[in-house]
């Protein structure tokens, strides 16, 4: 679903909203999940006003993970696939909040994903990593998350930079997983984290920069 589109684009960053982690039901623009990803859209948007950036949300086929069958991970990849046909080869940063989180750090492994902001991510343990060698990876969860647990985003981005990645958390100080507390700090940061990832190095001191710093995660 395009949400500012040029043909021109050099670059293009698409969203990837929540759900559960079981649900055949028919995902609609309406779910709260999806709703709830309008400001972060409109945050990445002022964050990044080029107009040559492509901005864009997926909309999932089923609201649910549903095991082994991943079903986001399809729709993500079909997604990417749309975006080629739409505007060419052009490098993508991927935000997504709890399960959009998980789908897009699976997807990550496309050549044309250089960076991925995950929010509140679900990141169960076993989730792979190896695919994530030489991206860049912000995790930004709050601290009294009760949906997803914090400790499990920062043992995945301890195991991603085993295998190379260039990854880091920070943790939203009384931050819970609708990012609704200090809601400002989630959309500010999240913007400014697409914005980095972007550039093709990042700022001295920024988000990035304080997340790789952190022996296990920092703090917003």
């Amino acid at each position: 679903m395009p949400v500012r589109h040029s043909d021109a684009a050099r670059a293009a960053v698409l969203v990837l909203h929540g759900g559960r982690a079981d649900s055949l039901a028919r995902s609609r623009p309406w779910n709260v999940a999806a709703l709830r990803m309008r400001p972060v859209v409109r945050a990445v948007a002022a964050a990044v006003p080029d107009d040559e950036v492509f901005l864009g949300q997926v909309r999932y086929r089923l609201q649910g993970w549903n095991g082994s069958r991943a079903d986001p991970v399809g729709d993500v990849r079909r997604a990417l696939a749309e975006l080629v046909r739409l505007v060419g080869e052009v490098p993508v940063i991927l935000v997504g909040h709890s399960m959009g989180g998980r789908a897009a750090l699976r997807v990550a492994a496309a050549t044309q994903v250089g960076g991925v902001v995950a929010l509140a991510p679900w990141c169960p343990e076993g989730e792979p990593v190896a695919h994530l060698q030489d991206k860049k990876v912000i995790a930004l969860h709050g601290d009294r998350d009760r949906v997803t647990d914090p400790s499990e985003s920062i043992a995945f981005v301890r195991r991603a930079r085993a295998a190379g990645s260039r990854a880091g958390v920070l943790l939203v100080k009384g931050g819970d997983h609708a990012m609704l507390r200090r809601y400002g700090t989630w959309h500010g940061a999240t913007g400014a984290a697409v914005a980095e990832l972007l550039r093709p190095t990042e700022p001295p001191g920024g988000l990035l920069a304080r997340a790789l710093s952190a022996a296990d995660s920092g703090l917003l």
